[in-house]
């Protein structure tokens, strides 16, 4: 019998080491010192089922997990955090995955290393055993599994919501990216990501380019807010909440939690927007994407403050 879920969470975790209050980015052999350091999990996967979770949205995570150390840690506050381990794969071999963020208040800089992924990754297992509302890609995927999961995916009624997380060699003049773009409902890149992706500086023209493959398009602009548009509609707007970041750090993970939250509940494109700035907002008052806990309560609480009269 297939597990049922509002959403299901496709994406690896990464250990993020963070290294905050830098006086400059680090440069060959000089030693910066930081004046804020912290671990935690991390990864587009981990950071939006868990901040989905915290909002209240029935979530499933399918994730692959080694027998390192690494893993071990990600896995066991997973759990913490209530995720369903039953599309946790594990593998009797290391499958370590680490990020080093050197974090300034308005970007980040990363060196990363990744363990080989299995020959058969969970999600692949996890769209075979479950029945979830919506399918969440952290980033664009692109490679030769797209085409059938996405064909299943139609045959079920599964939305498919992809973040715009890429290299910087991914854009609309490679076949298979625009073919990735196009086979999602739902594609949420930052302001960044949309003109690289497109060639245009200008965000509108971007986001115009953009809704040739996609029918609903959100670029997320950081302190400027974020926008939405559905194809033949009209080009919707929110405000970012007024905070003093530490680290942005998976807050575009989080904004996209946000505003599926409040997506999956039918609710305007206005609010939706509202819901991720106030998500992926409060997620910068601390180091990576979680070390804030922002509730359904919370969410609320700031909506309402913001409520003329």
């Amino acid at each position: 019998m297939s597990r049922t879920y509002d959403a299901l969470v496709l994406g690896d975790y990464c250990l993020d080491l963070v290294f905050t209050g830098l006086p400059k980015l680090p440069e060959l052999g000089v030693e910066v010192v930081a004046s804020g350091f912290d671990y935690l999990p991390g990864g587009g996967g981990y950071t939006c089922a868990v901040a989905l979770a915290r909002l209240g949205i029935k979530v499933g995570w399918a994730v692959d997990f080694g027998d390192d150390p690494m893993s071990a840690f990600v896995r066991r506050r997973a759990i913490e955090e209530g995720l369903d381990v039953a599309l946790f794969i594990d593998h009797a071999r290391p499958l370590r995955r680490i990020t080093v963020a050197a974090s300034f208040p308005e970007d980040r800089a990363f060196l990363a290393f990744y363990d080989p992924d299995p020959p058969v990754p969970a999600a692949v297992r996890a769209l075979a055993a479950t029945s979830p509302r919506l399918v969440f890609v952290p980033g664009i995927y692109h490679g030769p599994l797209l085409l059938p999961a996405r064909a299943l995916m139609r045959l079920r009624g599964v939305t498919l919501v992809m973040d715009g997380n890429s290299t910087e060699d991914t854009h609309l003049g490679v076949a298979s990216v625009r073919q990735a773009i196009g086979a999602a409902d739902l594609f949420l890149p930052n302001a960044l990501e949309a003109r690289r992706l497109t060639g245009e500086a200008d965000l509108e023209r971007a986001m115009a380019r953009l809704l040739e493959f996609c029918p609903l398009v959100v670029i997320k602009d950081g302190a400027r807010g974020a926008w939405a548009c559905a194809r033949g509609g009209a080009r919707v707007h929110a405000p970012a909440i007024a905070v003093e970041p530490l680290d942005t750090t998976g807050s575009g993970d989080a904004f996209d939690a946000g505003f599926l939250a409040a997506w999956l509940e039918g609710k305007s494109l206005e609010t939706c927007l509202a819901w991720g700035n106030i998500v992926g907002g409060l997620s910068t008052l601390g180091p990576g994407g979680t070390a804030v806990c922002t509730t359904r309560r919370d969410v609320e609480s700031r909506l309402h403050a913001t409520r003329p009269g």
